[in-house]
């Protein structure tokens, strides 16, 4: 677990690091609280790097089958 958090950080985790921020900034500033699940879900993103990455969405597909 810790090295899935520490390691791999490229743009795009980054970028959804600061979105996150923005959001949580943007629903503290003007009480619109529903962005914070906005905020949440690219927070979540980024830690475990999940989604598409800076290759992206491609699908891998073994052709030796």
């Amino acid at each position: 677990m810790k090295q899935l958090l520490f390691t791999n950080w490229h743009f795009m985790r980054f970028l959804r690091v600061a979105l996150a921020l923005f959001l949580f900034y943007n629903a503290y500033q003007t009480h619109e609280w529903f962005f914070i699940v906005f905020g949440i879900f690219f927070l979540f993103q980024a830690l475990f790097n999940m989604g598409c990455g800076p290759s992206g969405c491609n699908v891998n597909y073994d052709k030796n089958k």
